[in-house]
Protein backbone atom coordinates (compact mmCIF):
# COMPACT_ATOMS: atom_id res chain seq x y z
CA UNK A 1 0.00 0.00 0.00
CA UNK A 2 1.37 3.39 -0.97
CA UNK A 3 1.46 5.95 1.83
CA UNK A 4 2.99 9.44 2.05
CA UNK A 5 5.81 7.94 4.11
CA UNK A 6 6.82 5.25 1.59
CA UNK A 7 5.89 6.71 -1.81
CA UNK A 8 9.56 7.29 -2.66
CA UNK A 9 10.16 3.54 -2.50
CA UNK A 10 7.14 2.60 -4.64
CA UNK A 11 6.38 2.44 -8.33
CA UNK A 12 5.14 5.80 -9.61
CA UNK A 13 3.73 4.53 -12.92
CA UNK A 14 -0.06 4.72 -12.84
CA UNK A 15 -0.31 7.52 -10.28
CA UNK A 16 -1.93 10.86 -11.04
CA UNK A 17 0.61 13.70 -10.95
CA UNK A 18 0.64 17.47 -11.26
CA UNK A 19 3.69 19.69 -11.80
CA UNK A 20 3.64 22.18 -8.91
CA UNK A 21 6.94 24.03 -9.49
CA UNK A 22 9.55 23.84 -12.21
CA UNK A 23 12.45 25.84 -13.57
CA UNK A 24 10.72 25.39 -16.96
CA UNK A 25 7.72 27.74 -16.71
CA UNK A 26 5.78 25.98 -19.48
CA UNK A 27 5.66 22.77 -17.43
CA UNK A 28 3.96 24.28 -14.36
CA UNK A 29 0.37 23.10 -14.07
CA UNK A 30 0.71 20.06 -16.33
CA UNK A 31 -1.13 17.07 -14.94
CA UNK A 32 -1.97 13.55 -15.93
CA UNK A 33 -1.15 9.91 -15.27
CA UNK A 34 2.48 8.69 -15.07
CA UNK A 35 3.03 6.25 -17.94
CA UNK A 36 6.83 5.89 -17.82
CA UNK A 37 9.73 6.73 -15.54
CA UNK A 38 13.42 6.80 -16.37
CA UNK A 39 16.51 7.83 -14.45
CA UNK A 40 15.99 11.57 -14.97
CA UNK A 41 12.48 11.96 -16.41
CA UNK A 42 8.83 11.19 -15.84
CA UNK A 43 6.49 10.82 -18.82
CA UNK A 44 2.86 11.63 -18.22
CA UNK A 45 -0.24 11.35 -20.35
CA UNK A 46 -2.76 14.15 -20.12
CA UNK A 47 -6.49 13.70 -20.58
CA UNK A 48 -6.29 14.30 -24.35
CA UNK A 49 -3.83 11.44 -24.91
CA UNK A 50 -0.76 13.67 -25.29
CA UNK A 51 2.51 12.54 -23.73
CA UNK A 52 4.79 15.01 -21.96
CA UNK A 53 8.29 14.21 -20.70
CA UNK A 54 9.25 16.14 -17.57
CA UNK A 55 12.73 16.33 -16.01
CA UNK A 56 12.77 15.20 -12.38
CA UNK A 57 15.71 17.26 -11.10
CA UNK A 58 14.22 20.71 -11.62
CA UNK A 59 10.59 19.96 -10.76
CA UNK A 60 8.35 19.59 -7.72
CA UNK A 61 5.50 17.12 -8.17
CA UNK A 62 2.14 16.60 -6.46
CA UNK A 63 1.29 12.89 -6.59
CA UNK A 64 -2.26 11.75 -5.86
CA UNK A 65 -2.28 8.46 -3.95
CA UNK A 66 -4.99 5.81 -4.49
CA UNK A 67 -6.64 6.82 -1.20
CA UNK A 68 -6.93 10.44 -2.40
CA UNK A 69 -4.06 11.99 -0.43
CA UNK A 70 -1.81 14.47 -2.24
CA UNK A 71 1.95 14.17 -1.61
CA UNK A 72 4.46 16.82 -2.67
CA UNK A 73 7.84 15.44 -3.73
CA UNK A 74 10.88 17.36 -4.85
CA UNK A 75 12.11 15.70 -8.05
CA UNK A 76 15.75 15.77 -6.90
CA UNK A 77 14.85 13.15 -4.28
CA UNK A 78 13.60 10.66 -6.87
CA UNK A 79 16.34 11.16 -9.49
CA UNK A 80 17.47 7.57 -10.03
CA UNK A 81 16.34 4.51 -11.88
CA UNK A 82 13.10 3.19 -10.37
CA UNK A 83 14.64 -0.21 -9.64
CA UNK A 84 17.58 1.42 -7.81
CA UNK A 85 15.36 3.78 -5.82
CA UNK A 86 13.78 0.82 -4.03
CA UNK A 87 17.16 -0.21 -2.60
CA UNK A 88 18.32 3.32 -1.78
CA UNK A 89 18.37 4.62 1.78
CA UNK A 90 16.56 7.92 2.30
CA UNK A 91 16.52 10.46 5.06
CA UNK A 92 13.06 11.40 6.23
CA UNK A 93 11.82 14.34 4.15
CA UNK A 94 8.49 14.83 5.93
Amino acid sequence: MITPQNIIRHELVGLQVKVAHSSHQELIGLEGRVINETNKTITLEDGAGNEKTIPKGSTTFHFKLPNGNIVEINGRIIVSRPEDRIKKKFRKYW
